[in-house]
């Protein structure tokens, strides 16, 4: 059996390792390459895969690691030529957002922990949006679509919203689904999770101030670009648009 394509999860981690100051040397024999080995090896990821001697051994971790020399710009050597798409985007999106780079690689360690997260993710399907491929894929983005349709809190902020504003409309654009079709549109809205992808928490409850009602078109556009844009700012373009 062959090794499966390496998971946005599985790079994340391997950039971690090779982003790290004291890192040491790209080889099989670095303890630190080893123990990540160790690591993706425990990653609920794939089914079928080859046994552990094969999958994500040290000698393929220090490939990886030595793949994303070609992508990254402080690299003064030549570099491997074997790097993916993905590994290139990632690199280049995470070598000056390091911070980010390291908050998203604790949670997904954490995510991987967690049995409950586990299967609550693999009920989580992944969906292709135009523009969009940072996170798309990965478990931080799954988990955030996961919060976004757990029915128990959606409920409960639409039942707050209703109290506060008498109806559900949505907070970028302002489109009132029951406005529009009447009885067919009474209830319905999509829900949006505000916070940046990689401030997500597995372990920490969702407040209803973290969530967004919105309507189908901008929760698209919101997750198009998610985690640099907001519904504020959303709504300050729409807004200035209809100025002009």
């Amino acid at each position: 059996m062959k090794n499966p394509t390496w998971h946005k999860d599985e790079i994340i981690l391997a950039l971690e390792l090779y982003f790290s100051p004291d890192r040491g040397s790209i080889d099989s024999k670095n303890p630190k390459i080893i123990e990540l080995s160790k690591l993706l090896n425990q990653l609920p990821l794939f089914e079928d895969r080859p046994d552990a001697e094969r999958f994500r051994n040290k000698n393929g971790v220090a490939l990886k690691l030595a793949n994303f020399q070609a992508f990254d710009v402080s690299y003064t050597g030549k570099g491997m030529s074997r790097g993916s798409k993905l590994d290139k985007e990632l690199v280049e999106y995470f070598q000056f957002r390091i911070p980010e780079l390291n908050s998203v690689a604790a949670e997904i360690k954490e995510m991987a922990s967690n049995r409950k997260v586990v299967e609550k993710l693999r009920d989580v399907e992944n969906e292709n949006i135009e523009g969009f491929s940072v996170w798309e894929g990965s478990s931080i983005y799954r988990l955030h679509k996961a919060i976004e349709r757990d029915q128990k809190i959606i409920k409960l902020k639409k039942v707050n919203t209703l109290k506060e504003t008498g109806k559900l409309s949505c907070e970028a654009c302002g489109f009132d689904f029951k406005e529009t079709y009447g009885e067919r549109g009474d209830g319905f809205i999509e829900c949006h999770h505000r916070s940046p992808l990689h401030k997500l928490k597995s372990k920490v409850q969702t407040r209803l101030n973290d969530l967004a009602l919105v309507c189908s078109n901008c929760h698209r556009m919101l997750h198009r670009d998610l985690g640099s844009i907001s519904v504020e700012i959303l709504k300050s373009d729409l807004a200035g648009k209809r100025t002009i």
